[in-house]
C-alpha cells in the first residue's frame, strides 16, 4: 500500500511541475512581447534612479524619461552631486540636442542617437540588445523575466555586459545593471512607474520650451518664467565672485602637467594644461558664462557620452562638458576616443588658484 501511495505522490508532482513549466512562457516568447509593446506603444513616461561607479567618485542621478512615438525623447537627468548640473537629452523633429537649462548651454548633435548605443533607461534600447544578443540567457522568478545580454557602447568596452529585469504583469523595465568584464555591477538603473498612456505633445519637446525653464525639471506648456533671466544672471554673478577653482585629472594616460597658462578673458578667467608624455592632450576650463538670450545650439558631429559627472559631447579628438559651474574642453590627437573618456571621467580633483 505505502509503494502504491509513493508512485502516486511522485505521479502527481510530476504533473503539478509539468504543469508549472507549462504556464511559464519561453525566452521567445518574451521577446515577441517586449517586441510587440515596443510596436505597439505610442509613448510612455517613467522614472528611474541611476546610480554610476564608473569613475573616481560614485554619481547618483534622478532620471525623468518621456518617449513620444516614433522619434521624441526626452530624459532630464538630475546629477545629486552637482544641482547646477541638471541636464537634458532631447531628441525632436529638428535633431539631437544636450541641453543644460540653468546655463542656457545646448549642443546639437550629428548623431543617430539613441540607437547608435545601449541606453540604459530607454525601453525601446534594451529590447534591442536583447533582440541582437543570440547569446542572450533567460531566466524566470517570481515577478520578472530576468535576461543577461551584451551591451552595445561604441566608446567603453569597459561595460561589456547588462542584466535586465521586466516585470512579468506589464512587461515594464525594473531595474538595470550595467556590469564589467567581471560581471561586477558598475551601472544601476531602478525604474519606478511606467505609464505607458501619457498624454504628450511635439510642443512638450520644443527646445525652448525645456530650455526656458532653467532647470530639467518637467516643462510646463505656455508657462514662461520671466524672472529665470534675472536669476541665471544672479547666479552667474555670484559663481564669478567665488574662488576659480582648477579640477585636475587624476587619470593622465602616462602624461605629467607640463604647462599651465592662465588668460583673463571678456568672460571670467580661462586656463590652459598642457599634459605631455606617452600620450599628449590639453585640458581648457573656464567659469560658464549664462547666456542672456537663447544662444544658437553648438554643433557638434559626435557622440553622447555619460562621464558620471555630467553629460559630454565627445567626437574624434575631442570631447566637451559643463560641471559645477565651469566649461571643459579636453583634446587630444593621441588619445582614442575611449581614453578621452577615461580621463574626462576623472576631472574631479580640485586645486584651488
Amino acid at each position: 500500500m505505502k509503494k502504491i501511495v509513493s508512485v502516486w505522490l511522485v505521479v502527481v508532482f510530476g504533473l503539478i511541475t509539468l504543469l508549472v513549466a507549462c504556464g511559464e512562457k519561453s525566452q521567445e516568447d518574451v521577446i515577441k512581447k517586449l517586441d510587440d509593446k515596443v510596436s505597439s506603444m505610442d509613448g510612455y513616461k517613467t522614472k528611474a534612479k541611476m546610480k554610476m561607479n564608473t569613475g573616481q567618485d560614485s554619481q547618483t542621478y534622478q532620471i525623468d524619461v518621456w518617449h513620444k512615438k516614433k522619434e521624441y525623447y526626452r530624459v532630464a537627468l538630475k546629477n545629486d552631486q552637482d544641482k547646477k548640473g541638471n541636464q537634458i537629452i532631447l531628441k525632436n523633429k529638428d535633431g539631437v540636442f544636450v541641453l543644460t537649462p540653468a546655463l542656457d548651454k545646448s549642443f546639437k548633435f550629428q548623431t543617430d542617437w539613441p540607437d547608435n548605443s545601449s541606453q540604459p533607461y530607454l525601453f525601446k534600447s534594451l529590447v534591442n540588445d536583447i533582440k541582437e544578443d543570440t547569446d542572450a540567457t533567460f531566466k524566470v522568478s517570481d515577478s520578472n523575466y530576468i535576461f543577461q545580454t551584451k551591451t552595445n557602447y561604441q566608446s567603453n568596452n569597459n561595460l561589456p555586459y547588462q542584466e535586465i529585469y521586466f516585470d512579468k504583469k506589464t512587461y515594464a523595465p525594473k531595474l538595470v545593471k550595467v556590469l564589467d568584464k567581471d560581471k561586477n555591477p558598475l551601472v544601476e538603473v531602478k525604474f519606478s512607474g511606467f505609464d505607458m498612456k501619457p498624454n504628450l505633445q511635439e510642443k512638450d519637446f520644443a527646445m525652448d520650451n525645456n530650455m526656458s525653464s532653467g532647470t530639467a525639471e518637467a516643462p510646463v506648456s505656455g508657462d514662461k518664467n520671466q524672472n529665470s533671466d534675472t536669476e541665471k544672471q544672479t547666479d552667474a554673478n555670484k559663481t564669478k565672485t567665488e574662488s576659480f577653482k582648477v579640477a585636475l585629472p587624476l587619470e593622465m594616460a602616462g602624461a605629467e602637467l607640463s604647462e599651465q597658462k592662465e588668460v583673463e578673458t571678456a568672460n571670467g578667467k580661462r586656463v590652459i594644461m598642457t599634459y605631455t608624455g606617452e600620450k599628449n592632450f590639453t585640458l581648457i576650463e573656464q567659469q560658464a558664462e549664462v547666456e542672456q538670450t537663447l544662444a544658437a545650439p553648438q554643433e557638434v558631429r559626435g557622440d553622447i557620452v555619460n562621464l558620471g559627472h555630467s553629460i559630454g559631447a565627445l567626437s574624434d579628438s575631442a570631447i566637451q562638458w559643463n560641471n559645477d559651474g565651469m566649461n571643459f574642453y579636453l583634446a587630444s590627437e593621441d588619445l582614442t576616443k575611449e581614453e578621452l573618456i577615461d580621463v574626462a571621467k576623472s576631472v574631479q580633483g580640485k586645486a584651488v588658484k
